[in-house]
C-alpha cells in the first residue's frame, strides 16, 4: 500500500522507488568519494552492486550498513551493548525516545543492537534537516530508513510541518508497524543534562485519534538511556559554549555540523551501554483523566527523565567528573586513582583540539566535567525518587 501523499517530502523511500535513488546515488561524485572513505577495503563498483541488489530498505542496512557499523563498532569501542530488551513487547512497533549524544550514532548503534536482540527489524529515524546538507546525504538517509523533521520552515509553516510529522509517526507505527527513534529534545545535550522538551510530546500528540493520552498511547512511547564511556565531540560541544558565551548570536555553520558528524562516527567512545525501560503506556493509563494539558506533557516528560536518567550506565570517568567539578571525594569508591589519573589525561588532551584562537582553559575545562558529572547527578536524584 502506497502511503499517503502528504509524507511523500518527508518519508523514507518505498522499496519500489529503491531502484531509481540508488542509480541516482551510484552516479554522484560526492557520493562515490563518501564511499570509497567509508569502505577503502570494497572497490566501489562492487559496493554499487551490493547496492543494487538490495530490494527493501531493510536489506540496504543489513547489507551495508549493519557490516560498517559493526566494524566501527570495533574500532571505536571496547564493549556495546543493549540491555533491559525484556522490558519490551518485541512483536509490536515502538517510538524509542533517547538521550541524545551523537548526531549519527545514537540511531545507528540503536538499529544494530535491535537486530542483534532479535527484534528483526531496525527503526525509522527522525532527523532533522539542517544535517542534510548536501543532496547525496538526504537521498541516502532516506535510503537508510530515515524521515526528515522540517526545523528551517518558517513561523507560518512550522504548525502544519509538525502535525504532517506527528501524523507520519502514527502512520508508520500503527499502519506500517515500524519502530522509530526520536531524540528527546530538538538537538544535544551540549551539557548532558538530558530533559525531554514538552514541544516533542506536543508535536507526537497532533496526530492520531481520540483524547491527549490515547493519542500518545498509541504510539507506545518506550524510552532509553544511552551511555558512552567518552564521547569524540565532546571539546567541539565545550569549543561551542566557548563561542556562544564571546559571539553575540553565534550559530554554528554546516562545516561544524559535518565535523560533528565525521568526528562522533569515528572517534573513541570506550563502551557504550544502551539500556531499555519499560513502555509508558501502562503508567499513562494512571494519570488523571481531568489533567490539564501543560500539566499532563509536563508529567510525561518528567516520566521519560526519570526513566532515562535511571537507566544511565555510569562509568568511572564520569564519578571522577563529578568529585572534579565539586571538588569532593564523594564518589571516590566509584573510580580508583588510576582511572581518575587516565580521565584527567583524557581531558587534558581533548581541550588541546579545541581549535579556538584564545581558548579559555578554565572554562573549557568545566564545560567537559560539567559534561560527564551530570549524568551522574541525575542518576542520584533518580534512584532517590524511587526510594
Amino acid at each position: 500500500m502506497r502511503p499517503p501523499e502528504e509524507f511523500d517530502e518527508i518519508r523514507p523511500y518505498d522499496p519500489e522507488e529503491l531502484p531509481g535513488v540508488i542509480e541516482e546515488l551510484v552516479g554522484d561524485p560526492e557520493f562515490r568519494a563518501a564511499a570509497e572513505q567509508v569502505l577503502p577495503d570494497i572497490p566501489y563498483e562492487k559496493a554499487c552492486g551490493m547496492l543494487r541488489g538490495c530490494h527493501t530498505n531493510l536489506e540496504v542496512q543489513r547489507t551495508m550498513f549493519y557490516p560498517l557499523l559493526k566494524n566501527l563498532l570495533a574500532k571505536c569501542s571496547t564493549h556495546f551493548a543493549l540491555e533491559g530488551t525484556g522490558n519490551v513487547d518485541k512483536t509490536i512497533p515502538h517510538t524509542f525516545i533517547t538521550n541524545h549524544r551523537d548526531i549519527v550514532t545514537d540511531s545507528a548503534f540503536l538499529s544494530v543492537g535491535l537486530l542483534d536482540c532479535g527484534f528483526g527489524n531496525t527503526v525509522e529515524i527522525a532527523i532533522g534537516d539542517n544535517l542534510l546538507i548536501r543532496p547525496w546525504i538526504k537521498k541516502l538517509v532516506r535510503v537508510d530508513k530515515a524521515f526528515i523533521v522540517q526545523r528551517s520552515a518558517g513561523l507560518r509553516q512550522m504548525l502544519a510541518s509538525s502535525t504532517r510529522l506527528s501524523r507520519y509517526m502514527h502512520y508508520a507505527v500503527t499502519v506500517k508497524q515500524e519502530s522509530i527513534w526520536i531524540a528527546q529534545r530538538e538537538g544535544r545535550a551540549k551539557d548532558s543534562n538530558d530533559r525531554t522538551q514538552d514541544a516533542i510530546l506536543k508535536m507526537m500528540a497532533m496526530g492520531g485519534e481520540g483524547g491527549t493520552v490515547e493519542r500518545l498511547r498509541q504510539l507506545n512511547l518506550t524510552p532509553i538511556a544511552l551511555s558512552y564511556e567518552y564521547d569524540p565531540c565532546d571539546y567541539l560541544k565545550a569549543q561551542e559554549f566557548q563561542q556562544k558565551r564571546d559571539i553575540e548570536g553565534f550559530k554554528k555553520s554546516p562545516a561544524d555540523d559535518l565535523l560533528n558528524m565525521q568526528t562522533g562516527i569515528f572517534g573513541y567512545k570506550g563502551r557504550i551501554c544502551f539500556r531499555m525501560a519499560a513502555c509508558l503506556n501502562p503508567w499513562l493509563d494512571t494519570l488523571p483523566a481531568n489533567l490539564p494539558k501543560a500539566s499532563l506533557f509536563a508529567a510525561v516528560a518528567a516520566r521519560i527523565d526519570h526513566e532515562i536518567h535511571k537507566n544511565y550506565e555510569l562509568y568511572p570517568g564520569n564519578y571522577a567528573a563529578a568529585d572534579l567539578l565539586n571538588g569532593t571525594e564523594r564518589f571516590a569508591t566509584h573510580y580508583t586513582a588510576e582511572e581518575k589519573d587516565r580521565f584527567e589525561n583524557y581531558l587534558q588532551g581533548q581541550i588541546r583540539k579545541v581549535s579556538l584562537p584564545h581558548p579559555d582553559t578554565d572554562f573549557l575545562r568545566e564545560r567537559l566535567l560539567t559534561m560527564y558529572a551530570n549524568p551522574v547527578f541525575n542518576h542520584e536524584t533518580a534512584c532517590h525518587e524511587e526510594e
